[in-house]
């Protein structure tokens, strides 16, 4: 019965579009793991790790914006995947967290493998199903639940994002699968999704300045759609199309000044710029937020006015001043053209030049680029051109856990580039063991090697605390060798120093099937405040053509 119940759950998730299952081995979860192998249309990854098993999921639904499943067995492996789900929820990535667990009756009398699983992820999941072990007199009821689970998921209810069963399986787990449940006719699922577009609400912009701030969950199409309206668009690393170069501008007092919007719009996600965040309080300027591309992120609470849909080319009151927006991309190009003018091929690498290097490779081989957190989410936001491929970033709870392995997820089955830290390599060192596994792919990490957590140099520790005790709590360097670690998990490496270099080694492993590393030797946390102080202390100086 046990059988039939988890081929009836496949059945119904394939039904509404499920193609891919990340798997942890494990016994209790014999069920689950077996329905989903019996299923030629799914896809499946095993992964021995479960918290990098469900970045991995993470990432593969980030690339393929659909649910993707992920199943553990009981005890500790369901807790692994915690960090994973919080990430999930804070960045809407939908997943169906299948975790197995023992029968009531074996709770609470020291059975092995045995922790309380009951609603382990608390509020962090949009669902919490708790069927129990499987009943024939309950298999009506089995196609409902999957379609719950399903729709809970990808969105139809609210925002997308994780999902948790933990289904109680009894011995023994191995058995034969009995005939389904019938479902809809024609294999269509058992729910349909009703989804209609919502009607974008009327937004008088009637020729004003206009600045509108995406994230994460806006896509191309639609800021495509903000620019043909003479918007401005700021975007987040994963933003495609955005002005690039907003974050050292907006540096500027004078051009900030003189540049204040008229009306700012808010979709998706934030941007990491503090500097923008500053300017956006400081203007005081009517903020209205459009739901169409879902959650807007709102942490001031400056938002003023909820819309819902979307922006509409052909809506003569949605046209903003095209001067406006002409002033800023020039200003924009021109920052472009002087940072271009600072380096040559030979130059020593710094972690901007990294990140603008990364960006530029990334759309020219037509590879996803992944970026992450820390200082690589923000170089590439602040210090690299319009991204052109479709880029990725744990940018719901913002941490470097599990990053390599979203990574992974993203690159499994396809080709992209990578772009992180040394410690956040490190934190999921564990990824490299199954690497892109059965999947397969081309997967370039780049790794800003700087001896330790860089971001903490721009923090007011780094002057607060004596260098010792800094060191000791927040640069916490780290002295292994990076290449040799990523060898020993046999994937290729190299180290490079010079942008030419740079360049060289990651076309290359562009060409190569599997995983290598590119060990990026920058200059010290120290020296990289300085080069970004720099860098913006130039750019002030300069005369931009829009003052």
């Amino acid at each position: 019965m046990q059988a039939t119940f988890a081929a009836t759950l496949f059945d119904e998730w394939i039904r509404s579009g499920l193609r891919e299952v990340v798997v942890g081995p494990g016994s209790r979860s014999t069920p689950l793991a077996l329905a989903a192998a019996e299923r030629g249309e799914l896809t499946l990854h095993v992964r021995i790790d479960e918290r990098s098993a469900a970045f991995f999921a993470l990432g593969r639904a980030l690339a393929t914006t659909r649910p993707v499943a992920i199943v553990v067995t009981s005890g500790t492996a369901a807790a692994e995947l915690h960090a994973a789900v919080c990430e999930a929820d804070q960045a809407n990535v939908p997943l169906l967290v299948l975790t197995a667990d023992r029968p009531p009756e074996l709770h609470g009398v020291g059975a092995p493998q045995t922790i309380d699983q009951r609603e382990l992820y608390g509020p962090a999941v949009r669902l919490y199903e708790e069927p129990g072990v499987a009943r024939a007199d309950a298999a009506w009821s089995w196609r409902a639940l999957a379609s719950r689970v399903w729709f809970a998921a990808s969105g139809a209810t609210g925002s997308p994002g994780p999902v948790h069963l933990n289904a109680a399986f009894v011995e023994p787990l191995l058995g034969a699968t009995l005939d389904l449940p019938p479902g809809r006719v024609n294999g269509a699922a058992w729910r349909t999704n009703d989804e209609t577009a919502s009607p974008a609400a009327t937004l008088d912009v009637n020729g004003a300045r206009v600045i509108c701030v995406v994230g994460a969950g806006v896509n191309e199409g639609i800021i495509a759609t903000c620019r043909d309206l003479d918007w401005v668009v700021f975007g987040d690393a994963t933003a495609r199309g955005t002005l690039a170069y907003f974050d050292p501008l907006l540096r500027d007092d004078d051009f900030a000044a003189a540049q204040r919007p008229d009306l700012v719009v808010r979709m998706g996600g934030i941007p990491a710029s503090k500097v923008l965040a500053e300017r956006l309080r400081e203007w005081d300027t009517p903020v209205v937020a459009l739901l169409g591309s879902g959650a807007v992120a709102d942490p001031d609470g400056l938002v003023s006015r909820w819309l819902e849909g979307v922006p509409l080319r052909d809506v003569a009151s949605m046209r903003a001043d095209s001067s406006y927006a002409t002033t800023w991309f020039a200003a924009s190009n021109s920052v472009g053209e002087y940072l271009r003018s600072l380096e040559s091929d030979h130059d020593e690498l710094n972690e901007p030049m990294v990140a603008r290097s990364v960006v530029e490779l990334s759309g020219e081989n037509n590879a996803s680029l992944i970026v992450g957190s820390s200082m690589p989410v923000r170089d590439v936001e602040w210090w690299a051109g319009a991204r052109r491929s479709p880029t990725y970033a744990n940018r719901g709870a913002n941490g470097i856990d599990g990053v390599v392995s979203t990574v992974l997820g993203v690159c499994a089955g396809a080709k992209g580039i990578g772009l992180l830290g040394d410690l956040t390599m490190l934190h999921d060192v564990s990824g490299f063991v199954d690497g892109l596994g059965a999947a397969q792919g081309t997967c370039v990490l780049v790794v800003n090697d700087n001896g330790g957590g860089g971001i903490f140099s721009f923090l007011p520790q780094a002057q607060a605390l004596g260098p010792e005790r800094f060191e000791q709590l927040f640069g916490t360097p780290r002295h292994h060798d990076l290449e040799g670690v990523a060898r020993a998990f046999g994937h290729r490496a190299c180290s490079v120093r010079t942008r030419s270099e740079l360049r060289s080694a990651v076309q290359q492993a562009l060409t190569e099937p599997g995983v290598s590393v590119v060990v990026a030797k920058v200059p010290s946390r120290e020296r990289n405040v300085e080069i970004h102080d720099d860098l913006v202390l130039s750019l002030k100086n300069r005369r931009s053509p829009s003052r």
